[in-house]
């Protein structure tokens, strides 16, 4: 889980309401986390695997150049992927060796490896998931940008400064701040405290709140782009922009889901944090919703790994392709020469027809579309009902190839 509460826990004199959630049934939350961080951990990596059929993205039907968001998308994946590897290794040590916890909480300690090991293992933890929150950002960022303007790869290094830059410097200043003047005794006070929170959370609600909106105006730009490529609505069409929707809204619905518990919980404890006696029993249910709310974060925060696979990619099935060169070589002389002898249904049959619909149509629009094809394939990566995006390019030397893999498709249909 990444709390900045965890990083609090760090000081031997911590604050009573920190103290309260962490000691609060250390080995169950543990377990907890260590569950769900293994889980998420290994069907996200199962997630971006590449496949022997069904997941186009990885192989199927591959784009004539990497657009950036495709990039970003697997960048937020690995920060995911690391970050739960920091909540696998944390869990671990607090379930094997519990004498190592305890002696954190020894004041003026000569022990230094159990304070570095908490302070390192939550810098990590909360790095890569504050890099996971900047990327996300940059992703919102990068759909408009490509609609609007047709962005292209060069900006992945520019995205690459901001988020690991604003990230390693958020972190590092929060920590700073919160374990001066040392680790073993931190100055007390929310004077010291805040700006630690304020970096750890700021990230988390630019991402609540400015990726709605630059997803809302990407949305209009796509709607008035297809709109604009014939001058009318199509039904095609009408459902590649019902699609983009779809998958803005589940990349929105599940940080929603795995962080809003965060900002709940950290509310608690900072209204808690600011009583003379958090036991008092006027405030049992504050406390109650608290840790309830501490164990719901151990859960949903790792698993953010493995839904931000699903928002993005979609259930990429469990046919790993492990011969990933030799597939690049042969996935359209597999998809051309294959013919079914039997009524088996062909997964593939429905978006091939579906590519034969509008090859000639794609045709008609390249030489004055390209650019804006181009920006629909990185926002329709992964529907089904976009397959004539992926082979659309603003170069003319791809035309050909378009013939010829409408000409394949159709021949592999026909048999």
């Amino acid at each position: 889980m990444a709390s900045p509460r965890l990083e609090t826990f760090c000081c031997p004199n911590r604050d009573a309401a920190t103290d309260f959630v962490v000691s609060f049934q250390p080995d169950l939350f543990a377990a907890l986390g260590l569950a769900s961080a293994t889980l998420s951990l290994l069907f996200a990596v199962l997630q971006i695997l590449p496949k022997r059929k069904g997941y186009r993205r990885l192989g199927q039907y591959p784009l004539p150049r990497p657009a950036s968001s495709s990039r970003i998308v697997f960048i937020i994946s690995l920060c995911d992927i690391l970050g739960c590897i920091g909540i696998i290794v944390r869990s671990s040590v607090w379930l094997g060796l519990p004498n190592v916890i305890e002696r954190i909480s020894v004041a003026n300690s000569t022990e230094v490896w159990p304070e570095v090991f908490c302070v390192g293992s939550a810098m990590w933890i909360q790095l890569f998931f504050s890099a996971s929150f900047w990327w996300t950002f940059c992703y919102a960022v990068d759909v408009f940008l490509v609609v609007k303007t047709s962005a292209g790869i060069s900006t992945i290094i520019l995205y690459h400064m901001i988020t690991w830059g604003l990230a390693v410097l958020l972190c590092v200043e929060g920590v700073a701040m919160l374990y001066y003047p040392s680790i073993s005794d931190c100055e007390q006070g929310l004077q010291h405290a805040i700006p630690h929170y304020v970096t750890t959370y700021a990230p988390m609600l630019l991402v609540l709140v400015a990726n709605p909106i630059f997803f809302n105006r990407t949305i209009s730009a796509v709607t008035s782009l297809l709109k604009g490529r014939q001058g009318i609505y199509t039904e095609n069409e009408r459902r590649l922009a019902n699609e983009i929707k779809i998958r803005f809204f589940k990349i929105m619905l599940v940080f929603f889901i795995c962080w809003v518990p965060n900002i709940i919980n950290e509310s608690l404890l900072f209204y808690l944090e600011m009583q003379t006696d958090i036991n008092d029993n006027g405030f049992r249910n504050i406390r109650n919703a608290a840790l309830i709310t501490w164990f719901i974060m151990g859960i949903l925060n790792p698993m953010q790994a493995f839904l931000n696979t699903l928002a993005f990619h979609g259930w990429t099935g469990l046919d790993v392709d492990f011969r990933l060169q030799q597939r690049r070589k042969l996935a359209w002389d597999s998809a051309s020469t294959s013919v079914p002898n039997t009524e088996v249904h062909n997964p593939t049959v429905g978006t091939t027809l579906l590519y034969q619909s509008h090859v000639q149509e794609a045709k008609k629009n390249m030489m004055s579309n390209g650019q804006h094809s181009d920006a629909i394939s990185v926002l329709s990566e992964g529907s089904e009902s976009s397959t004539v995006e992926f082979h659309i390019s603003s170069e003319p030397r791809e035309y050909e190839d378009v013939d010829a893999d409408g000409e394949s498709l159709e021949n592999s249909v026909r048999h």
